[in-house]
């Protein structure tokens, strides 16, 4: 089963700035196959269920081996069995919807 996942993780105890950390999930999700969409609060990835949530087991494992005693994580994640639909397939929805406005 495809999941689309959004998913924040949270450094805690390792001070203000957390990019670094973030840098070092990003690179863990890519090395893991997955293309991860960056915003402002988050990272989304897609991909089978399995695999999505290993990668997000490895993002855990790896900053924690980078020192970081404490991570908080919000996932949102959606599934369908109906058709197929991909990240950029709900973006390009809304998209069309606001362009034919």
């Amino acid at each position: 089963m495809n999941v689309i996942v959004d998913i924040c993780v949270v450094p805690l105890g390792v001070g203000v700035s957390v990019s670094r950390y973030v840098v070092a999930c990003q690179r863990v999700l890519e090395a893991a196959g997955f293309e991860p969409h960056l915003h402002a609060y988050g990272t989304t990835i897609e991909g089978p269920w399995d695999e999505v949530f290993a990668a997000i087991g490895k993002c855990h494992e790896h900053l924690h081996e980078l020192g970081v005693p404490r991570l908080s994580t919000t996932l949102k994640l959606g599934t369908r069995t109906d058709r197929k639909q991909t990240i950029a397939d709900k973006v390009h929805s809304v998209e069309d919807k606001m362009a034919s406005e």
